[in-house]
């Protein structure tokens, strides 16, 4: 009989993971996830700022299994792992298995702060992003009409808590909306860009990036008028207003958080499985500790085996790419009388935009920066992509948009709930 292999989570490493297995009857696999789709999450700034459309980075899951004859879906949130019964419980429904592989992703870190936690608008999933959208188009409504100037500022001012990669590349992108869409569209307000604060707690944007980078990205956002507040650690959020560790204040009805990450909540599994970060303990081939059928992938995994990486992974799409393709070669290695083979991670650099032509990209030999790294980092953020639709209409928004300066998103759309 086929080995029934269930996958939580359609994120990178479990697409990665479930395409490998694709037509090999051997296996049964079941990816269960709370969408129905799959999407690309270094991308979910553009859609938050209206740049490109949420269908340019998602592809439905059961269009995707069209053609892999053993592969299913099941469409459900995780609630609990039973190891001992080898099954999970999802909110529709309980499914058995032979061998689980959890590649759930992370949540957003707000590091205890239950005011930022209640009100700040986090970046980690399709909805996020189209709340984000709507909010920073309603608040531009209301600035527009607003005659209080310091009601005014509350709706212009936005901050990003967060100088990773994702806090640079939506600060730089705001601030380009704001200084070519802004004066044409609304008029009431001068100078979009100058209400645009980054924070970091750190001495550096880009934490991750070489010198070089960090120097770059401070320069460029600058320059665009963003405000770069570094050493500052975000405290609370109360009456609208952003309260930094010295006391500083800043008005603002939008708090961007993108400062950091944990793993997810996964009741059913042992503490003495779970590490710092609430990431799941795994051994060089994946396996979570203290489990015989049970692996991780990803960002929600704790590895120490790989010997250039003895502290962990850094949570990057990357990783979890080949940690997905690596385990489903295991698994048919395994089912051949094969061993397993450790994982060891290809670091390929790291990149980020900052705005039109300005990007910075620290690859493995080189650094480099302006426009030559600007198209890299395009390049490479199409090829990934699930569906060749998604390729070209992604690459044709981005044309179309550059060469305008002048995207055609901006639609306020709310649904309404269903009772």
């Amino acid at each position: 009989m086929a080995k029934k292999v269930v996958v939580v989570g359609g994120g990178f490493a479990g697409v990665n993971f479930v395409k490998r297995l694709a037509n090999d009857d051997r296996f049964q696999v079941t990816l269960v996830d709370k969408n129905n789709y799959t999407f690309f999450p270094p991308l979910l700034y553009q859609v938050a700022t209206a740049f490109i459309e949420p269908s340019n980075i998602s592809y439905p899951f059961r269009r995707m299994f069209q053609k892999m004859r053993n592969c299913r879906f099941h469409m459900g949130s995780l609630l609990k792992v039973n190891p001992e019964q080898n099954t999970i419980e999802t909110d529709t429904g309980t499914l058995s298995y032979d061998m689980l592989v959890l590649s759930v992703g992370a949540e957003s870190n707000f590091f205890g702060l239950a005011n930022v936690a209640e009100q700040a608008l986090p970046m980690k999933s399709i909805d996020d992003a189209l709340v984000l959208r709507n909010k920073l188009l309603l608040n531009m409504e209301e600035a527009v009409r607003e005659t209080d100037p310091v009601e005014k500022a509350r709706h212009l001012n936005i901050v990003i808590a967060g100088g990773g990669p994702t806090g640079v590349e939506i600060a730089g992108m705001l601030a380009e909306m704001g200084r070519y869409i802004g004066a044409k569209e609304y008029p009431e307000i001068k100078d979009l860009t100058s209400h645009i604060y980054l924070i970091d707690a750190g001495p550096k944007l880009l934490a991750p990036m070489s010198p070089k980078a960090q120097t770059e990205a401070l320069k460029q956002l600058e320059n665009l008028g963003v405000h770069v507040i570094l050493n500052k650690a975000v405290k609370d959020y109360v009456n609208h207003k952003v309260i930094l560790g010295d006391g500083m204040e800043i008005e603002t009805k939008v708090l961007i958080w993108t400062s950091g990450v944990t793993g997810r909540s996964l009741p059913g599994l042992p503490a003495e499985s779970i590490g710092r970060g609430k990431r799941l303990l795994v051994d060089a081939n994946n396996k979570v500790l203290n489990s015989q059928n049970i692996y991780a992938l990803g960002d929600i995994c704790f590895q120490t085996s790989d010997p250039a990486f003895p502290n962990g992974h850094p949570q990057l799409a990357q990783v979890a790419i080949q940690q997905g393709t690596l385990l489903a070669k295991n698994v048919k290695r395994a089912a051949d009388g094969k061993n397993m083979l450790s994982f060891a991670y290809n670091d390929k650099g790291s990149m980020a935009i900052i705005a039109k032509y300005k990007a910075v990209a620290d690859l493995p030999k080189t650094f480099l920066k302006g426009f030559i790294a600007w198209m890299i980092w395009l390049f490479v953020h199409i090829i990934p992509l699930v569906g060749f639709r998604n390729k070209v209409w992604l690459a044709f928004s981005w044309m179309w948009s550059f060469l305008t300066n002048n995207p055609t998103l901006r639609l306020i759309i709310r649904p309404r709930k269903n009772s």
